[in-house]
């Protein structure tokens, strides 16, 4: 199995690219630490990543709090913070996984097209990417709040293959969440599934990729 036909490479970011665990855990503590909350663990924050901002700041309530004090209005408030808080560490500890800007440069060097397809906040992706002065490698990105629905819906993928001028059959998808190869299978694209990220603590392999890459390098035997 090559890739070697395609055109655009989708990635996904947090887990594939960037592991960014200590800062979203360290969000996550500033926000409960407000409401004088117990700290939660990079390995209790880790399973509820993958989802967007929402759902992670609602299961790190579900984890700290007794279910009858988790009203709206408590969530509304910690999501509030929550936001302000991963603002002021967007970049602090988040880091690139091995192999990932060798890989980029190769794939760039052979004339693909690359972009990115999260579920982060749209708002945070471009300060990331500029960190790790890794920006000019992609044409476009697209976050959680970019369009009406977001992974494992279609449409960010659908999105983008028409916005970069291609088709489905010539774009892959690259991701460590269930949310992409999903999102993938739901938009008729081949999928390239990494094992070494979060997806929940399940194994990316379940949910049947096209391949499955234990290491970001292997793309360069693939495409």
């Amino acid at each position: 199995m090559d890739f070697t036909e395609k055109k655009l490479i989708i990635f996904d970011f947090d887990g594939t690219l960037i592991n960014s665990i200590p800062d979203l855990t360290a969000a996550v503590n500033i926000m409960l630490s407000h409401f004088k909350a117990k700290p939660l663990s990079i390995a209790q924050v880790t399973p509820f990543i993958g989802n967007g901002a929402q759902p992670l700041v609602q299961r790190a309530l579900e984890a700290s709090f007794p279910k009858d004090d988790l009203t709206e209005s408590l969530f509304e408030d910690a999501f509030t913070r929550y936001l302000e808080a991963y603002k002021s560490i967007t970049c602090k500890d988040t880091f690139m996984y091995p192999g990932v800007l060798d890989t980029l440069n190769y794939l760039d060097q052979k004339g693909y097209s690359m972009v990115i397809c999260t579920n982060k906040p749209y708002a945070y992706i471009a300060p990331i990417l500029e960190a790790l002065e890794i920006k000019s490698f992609f044409k476009l990105w697209v976050g959680e709040d970019s369009l009406p629905e977001k992974k494992p819906s279609a449409m960010p993928l659908l999105h983008l293959t028409e916005a970069m001028g291609t088709s489905i059959a010539h774009s892959v998808m690259v991701g460590d969440s269930k949310n992409d190869i999903l999102a993938a299978q739901n938009a008729g694209m081949q999928s390239i599934g990494v094992s070494y990220g979060y997806n929940y603590n399940e194994n990316i392999s379940d949910y049947n990729p096209t391949v499955v890459a234990d290491q970001f390098t292997e793309l360069q035997d693939l495409f």
